[in-house]
């Protein structure tokens, strides 16, 4: 199956004209790309303000949107906004015409120049898409946050810069909240160009992503908004553990053999109608760790999951930014880690009254990704880091933190 996408912002306000029945309300009014059982979050703002003010800064609404000098990090001052193949291709990203540009030059001549159309990513990485015709390229060069510095996006050679790596509905199902491709011609087919209908994407992950479709819900409140009982829409509270853990394990349980579009999950579905079960069912690889890893694998493969009742949901705020620093993070390990319990972490009494500020470094090791490797022009070699969602005892870290903490003293 080949899946390729576009963008298309949800409206702000929406036309409702419905005719409310006594019993389960009508859903075809709503002007919604999905469909008419969608409603759109515009429609979540008048009784959910403070949760959506929260939302619109939050990793999930970041991960997609148009590009624009205030969406878009990294300088473009001159000195700061170039990558440096060799001595004669560059890539320089540039202001002109009123837009951002990702301007090659070979030998001091311009020979490719495409826009910043469309930001992936948030707050360690940003990616970027450029639009031509109905087909959706990525850009050469990405900007690492954690870095500060732009380089050749992951998996490019930094030998020379491509402009021809098509982006496919795959990486939409986790970066937006729709997306349709366009009827494909059997060329098109033979030739893995799948045009994408602009007028069906979405971007962000918006709040019918995980509560599921919701115009029947907002359809029956708005005809009876005395009634605060939250009807035909779903609670995360109400699903189970392995339910929700299926909802995250959409966009977060790695690249997997796909059945179908995952546009079509809904909370409550499962994992396996979407995912090819023999990928799904493989143990994660605890040596290669990145962006589109398999948190949720790891997690499960914890003792605090298989004997606890930890879950995505316990350290990851859904409606927020969820940035928390260590020490916070630590906390959450020992409301269930204590005295009472009979469970607080062995090297408590070696380490003392610190050990209560990071349990992460021993527990939760940071580690470079061996699959995305970058260069750039001040850093050559640099690794993406990403966080180990397998929480267990790993004897090296424990041992990097105890000599840390000896040249404190």
């Amino acid at each position: 199956m080949i899946r390729f996408g576009i963008i298309f912002l949800v409206p702000l306000s929406f036309i409702i004209s419905q005719c409310f029945h006594e019993t389960k309300p009508s859903a075809t009014s709503f002007n919604d790309p999905r469909g008419p059982q969608f409603a759109g979050s515009a429609t979540c703002v008048s009784c959910h303000k403070n949760v959506s003010d929260d939302y619109l800064h939050s990793a999930h609404f970041q991960t997609s949107r148009l590009a624009s000098p205030a969406s878009v990090p990294g300088s473009f001052a001159p000195g700061s906004n170039i990558v440096k193949y060799n001595d004669s291709i560059s890539v320089i990203m540039e202001k002109r015409d009123g837009g951002l540009y990702q301007a090659c030059y070979v030998n001091g001549k311009l020979t490719q120049l495409q826009p910043f159309n469309i930001v992936f990513g948030f707050k360690r990485a940003e990616t970027f898409l450029y639009w031509k015709d109905s087909y959706v390229y990525q850009l050469p060069v990405t900007y690492y946050t954690q870095l500060h510095e732009w380089a050749n996006s992951p998996g490019y050679s930094d030998k020379k810069p491509y402009y021809t790596r098509m982006i496919g509905e795959m990486c939409f199902e986790c970066h937006s909240s729709n997306m349709k491709q366009i009827p494909p011609t059997q060329e098109q087919i033979d030739h893995k160009t799948i045009g994408l209908d602009k007028n069906t994407m979405m971007l962000s992950i918006d709040c019918e992503r995980c509560h599921g479709p919701a115009a029947q819900h907002v359809t029956f409140q708005m005809q009876d908004p005395k009634n605060k009982q939250a009807m035909y829409i779903t609670k995360l509270g109400g699903l189970t553990r392995s339910q929700r853990m299926d909802l995250c394990g959409v966009c977060h349980s790695g690249i997997n053999q796909v059945a179908w579009s995952t546009f079509d999950f809904k909370p409550g579905d499962t994992l396996t109608k979407y995912f090819d079960s023999r990928f799904l069912n493989q143990a994660p690889d605890v040596t290669r760790i990145d962006v589109h890893g398999n948190q949720v694998g790891l997690l499960k493969g914890s003792k605090c999951y298989m004997q606890g009742k930890i879950e995505c949901g316990t350290c990851h705020g859904m409606h927020d930014n969820g940035v928390k620093t260590v020490k916070m993070y630590s906390q959450i390990c020992q409301s269930c880690h204590t005295g009472a319990n009979h469970n607080v972490c062995k090297m408590t009494a070696q380490i003392g009254q610190p050990i209560t500020s990071n349990c992460l470094d021993c527990h939760m090791p940071v580690r470079s990704s061996n699959s995305i490797v970058i260069y750039g022009a001040a850093t050559q070699s640099a690794f993406y880091q990403a966080r180990m969602h397998r929480i267990a005892i790993y004897p090296e870290e424990t041992q990097k933190v105890m000599a840390m903490m000896k040249k404190m003293d």
